[in-house]
């Protein structure tokens, strides 16, 4: 699975394609690790985990995002995001994040997608307010947020 947008492609992880990945090209995180384990014990799970996010210039990986697992039984997805640092401030993770949200939202099988930051976090703050995604609590240092579909489209009110 492959979505493209105007600058990136965000690419569904598979054994297939992270046997591609030159370990020198990107480092891989133990979640990544993880969800391709998830993937061969459930191939449902494909889409809700890890996305690479591909630069189509360079078509070199600038960093990974997804879902922390299926929706729930409310229809509640969390995402997640990480751009490599030289990649940042490119407005990469808005452009890949708000087409995953996309994406998840028109497989009808999502009401709701939730994130969380660290308070001081203002990089992904700005993303997720950028999204249209709006703070609904605060637990210590983490930020909580949400955003949910309303009449099929992601209510940014």
């Amino acid at each position: 699975m492959i979505i493209n947008t105007n600058r990136l492609k965000v690419i569904a992880c598979t054994p297939e394609f992270l046997s591609t990945i030159s370990p020198e090209s990107y480092e891989i995180g133990d979640h990544v690790r993880e969800h391709v384990a998830e993937l061969q014990n459930d191939a449902t799970q494909l889409g809700w985990g890890v996305w690479f996010v591909m630069d189509k210039e360079t078509n070199s990986i600038v960093g990974d995002i997804g879902f922390k697992g299926k929706p729930s039984s409310d229809l509640t997805v969390e995402i997640g995001y990480g751009i490599i640092s030289a990649a940042q401030k490119k407005g990469y993770a808005t452009e890949a994040v708000g087409a995953l949200i996309e994406w998840a939202f028109a497989t009808g099988k999502v009401k709701k997608i939730i994130a969380e930051c660290l308070h001081d976090n203002l990089a992904s703050i700005k993303v997720l307010e950028r999204l249209g995604m709006k703070k609904n609590g605060q637990e210590g240092d983490l930020m909580q947020w949400e955003m949910s579909e309303v009449n099929g489209e992601p209510n940014k009110k």
